[in-house]
């Protein structure tokens, strides 16, 4: 069940920096299991420096057919929403006051799975995405630089069942990853709810924070 929604934003010059209870721990752990289970997990080939290497966690690209995403020299066509995927987007639709066409799940298995430093500024997300994070398992560290500014930091630990949110300026402005950890920590899994821009009409809505595509206008997620 999602509960009422009251954000903590966060101080950080040119961002706009989210945090909410999505829902209470029994529900949580309910949502890691179930989504463990259903999600097609894979372990991503990324391009660095010239060379391919192993994501250093295990993940799935979700969304509707056209939501093809290019992320580190890396094309990503997405697999079919899986039921729990598609009634999470409908919830954080809601919650959001915006559509989402695709999801990218990540699947840290212990401390020694991470998320290098990065911003999710590719073109197919507009100029100033807003982008909504889930987290069900352990309490992981998130962390967020900014790009230019070395003492414009925050780092935030994520509980289960906590729903994070990335709007405005964000991604121009400041990178974010999850380091590795040497401390005993289980499982977490993490959806991040993100709209594709597909086209000249959807690149304007972009701008005002929202999303639009001509089939799917009537139904919101």
């Amino acid at each position: 069940m999602t509960m009422a929604t009251d954000w903590q934003r966060f101080d950080l010059p040119g961002a706009d920096v989210r945090l909410a209870r999505f829902c209470d721990d029994a529900a949580a752990q309910a949502w890691f299991e179930r989504l463990h289970a259903e999600i097609p997990w894979q372990r991503h080939r990324l391009r660095l420096f010239g060379r391919e290497v192993d994501a250093p966690r295990l993940s799935s690209w979700i969304g509707d057919a056209d939501a093809v995403y290019t992320y580190s020299g890396t094309r990503f066509v997405p697999q079919a929403w899986t039921a729990g995927c598609a009634e999470l987007r409908d919830r954080v639709a809601q919650l959001c006051a915006a559509n989402f066409n695709s999801v990218l799940g990540n699947l840290y298995r212990d401390g020694r799975d991470s998320m290098g430093w990065h911003s999710d500024d590719e073109a197919e997300l507009g100029p100033e995405p807003l982008i909504a994070s889930l987290s069900f398992g352990a309490v992981r560290r998130f962390s967020l630089r900014h790009r230019r500014d070395a003492t414009r930091r925050l780092a935030i630990d994520l509980p289960s069942g906590s729903v994070l949110l990335m709007a405005g300026a964000t991604q121009r402005n400041y990178r974010h990853g999850l380091a590795k950890t040497a401390r005993p920590v289980g499982a977490r899994l993490n959806l991040t709810f993100r709209a594709i821009v597909r086209d000249r009409e959807d690149q304007e809505a972009a701008i005002h924070g929202r999303t639009f595509h001509k089939s799917r206008a009537a139904r919101p997620g």
